[in-house]
C-alpha cells in the first residue's frame, strides 16, 4: 500500500506537457476519422488496435466524445462533420431501441449527443438524448428506490444496481433541466443515495454491485461481478464512485458525498502500486502478474478534478495535483507514442479479467479500452482548459 507521503513524491504533469499530450491526442483521433466517421470504436482494442464496430453495445459513447473532445481542442470543422454524422446513428439507435435494454444510457448519449448539443445546439442531439433518459426511466424499480442495470425488469437474478450508473445520474439531470420536468432529477437523487448507502463498505472499498429483494425492496447483498472477488475491490468500481461522488455533489449539493468522495479517493490513492497505475482489482499490489487497469486510474483523475470545483482552495489543490500525478503515470506508462503500435490513446486497459470468483469472460486484458481513452483525453481537457462538463 501507498502513503500519503510517499504519492506525494511522484511528480506533477505541467500544464504544458499536458496540453502537448492533448494536442497529440487530438491528433490520433482526427487521423482515426477515415475508419471512424461511419463506423464506431468497439470496447477494446485487439492486439492494440480498434477495427470498425456497429453502434451497438455500451461502449459507443465514448469514441464519439473522443470526437467531441478533439473538436474542443482543434475546432476542425473535419471532427464536427463527423461527431454530428454519428449523433444521427445515436438518434436512429434510440428511436429504434437498438441494443438499448440496459441501464448505460448515460455512458451512451452524455458524451456523444449532449456534448453535441451543448457544443453545436445540434437539436437531434437533444431529442436523441432526451429520449434515452426516457428509456433509463423505464428502468426505476420503485422497491429498493434504483435504476436496474441489467436484465428483464424485475427479475430476481437481477434485481441489482451497481456502482458504474452513478455515472449514468448526469444524463437524468440534464434531462431535467432542458425539458423542465423534475421526475428525472427525483429518481436520480433517489439512486444516488442508496447506491451510495449500500455499494461502499465501511473500509471505504465498495461493491460492484448490489441485489435487493424484488418482492419488498429490502437490501439483500453486495457481490461483484467483474471485480475478482465479491469482498475484493474492483478498481474501476472504486473510480466509478469517485467520480460519481463528484458528480452527484455538483448536482445536488450533499455534503455527505464531499465526505464520501474523500474517502473513496483515499482508498483508491493508498491502494495504488508504486508506479501508480492500479491493477484491475486491489487484491492486486507490487509484484502481481497480474494485468493493470490504466482507465480505473483516467476516471479516477476526471472525478478528482470535478470535485476539485467545489472544494476549499487547500482541498481542491490537493485533489487536483493527486490527479495531476496519475495523469503522469499514465503518459509515462500507457500512453500511445507511435501509430504503429496501437490506433488507440492509451494502453494497459482492462475491460473484465475471469477469476474463481467472478462470472465474467476474459475481455480486453491488457488493450485500449474506449473509456480509457475518452477519460484521458477528459482528464487533459480539465488539466488545460476550464471545460462544461458533457456529464
Amino acid at each position: 500500500m501507498q502513503t500519503i507521503e510517499r504519492l506525494l513524491t511522484y511528480p506533477e504533469i505541467t500544464a504544458g506537457e499536458a496540453e502537448r499530450l492533448r494536442g497529440h491526442a487530438a491528433d490520433i483521433i482526427e487521423g482515426n476519422l477515415e475508419q471512424f466517421t461511419d463506423a464506431f470504436q468497439p470496447s477494446n482494442s485487439t492486439n492494440g488496435f480498434y477495427t470498425p464496430s456497429g453502434n451497438t453495445t455500451w461502449t459507443t459513447g465514448f469514441w464519439t466524445g473522443e470526437i467531441w473532445l478533439a473538436y474542443e481542442k482543434t475546432g476542425s470543422s473535419r471532427l464536427r462533420a463527423a461527431g454530428e454524422r454519428q449523433v444521427e446513428s445515436f438518434l436512429e439507435r434510440i428511436r429504434n431501441k437498438v441494443d438499448v435494454a440496459h441501464h448505460d444510457m448515460g455512458f451512451l448519449y452524455s458524451p456523444s449527443c449532449v456534448a453535441a448539443w451543448k457544443l453545436t445546439g445540434n437539436e437531434h442531439a437533444r431529442e436523441a438524448a432526451v429520449l434515452a433518459a426516457d428509456n433509463l426511466m423505464e428502468r426505476f424499480q420503485e422497491k429498493g428506490g434504483f435504476f436496474q442495470a441489467w436484465g428483464a425488469l424485475g427479475a430476481e437474478d437481477n434485481y441489482r444496481l451497481i456502482i458504474d450508473c452513478l455515472l449514468n445520474m448526469p444524463l437524468l439531470f440534464w434531462a431535467g433541466d432542458v425539458t423542465g420536468n423534475p421526475d428525472y432529477r427525483q429518481k436520480a437523487a433517489i439512486h444516488i443515495q442508496n447506491a451510495m448507502k449500500y455499494v461502499i463498505r465501511p473500509d471505504h472499498s465498495t461493491y460492484h454491485t448490489y441485489f435487493f429483494d424484488p418482492a419488498t425492496g429490502e437490501p439483500r447483498k453486495g457481490v461483484t461481478h467483474q471485480g475478482y472477488r465479491d469482498g475484493s475491490a474492483w478498481a474501476r468500481g472504486q473510480a466509478w464512485g469517485i467520480y460519481g461522488a463528484a458528480l452527484s455533489y455538483s448536482r445536488l449539493k450533499n455534503p455527505e458525498y464531499i465526505d464520501i468522495f474523500e474517502k473513496l479517493t483515499d482508498f483508491f490513492l493508498t491502494h495504488l502500486p508504486e508506479d501508480l497505475v492500479p491493477y484491475w482489482d486491489f487484491d492486486f499490489q507490487d509484484g502481481s502478474d497480474e494485468p493493470r487497469d490504466s482507465s480505473a486510474a483516467a476516471a479516477a483523475a476526471c472525478g478528482m478534478l470535478e470535485m476539485a470545483k467545489h472544494l476549499s482552495e487547500q482541498k481542491a489543490q490537493y485533489y487536483r495535483s493527486m490527479a495531476a500525478r496519475l495523469v503522469r503515470a499514465l503518459a509515462e506508462h500507457c500512453a500511445v507514442r507511435d501509430s504503429r503500435e496501437s490506433n488507440g490513446l492509451l494502453l494497459h486497459g482492462t475491460y473484465a479479467k475471469s477469476s474463481p470468483y467472478n462470472t465474467c469472460p476474459d475481455l480486453g486484458v491488457d488493450e485500449c479500452t474506449s473509456w480509457g481513452d475518452y477519460y484521458y483525453m477528459e482528464a487533459l481537457t480539465r488539466l488545460t482548459t476550464d471545460w462544461d462538463p458533457y456529464w
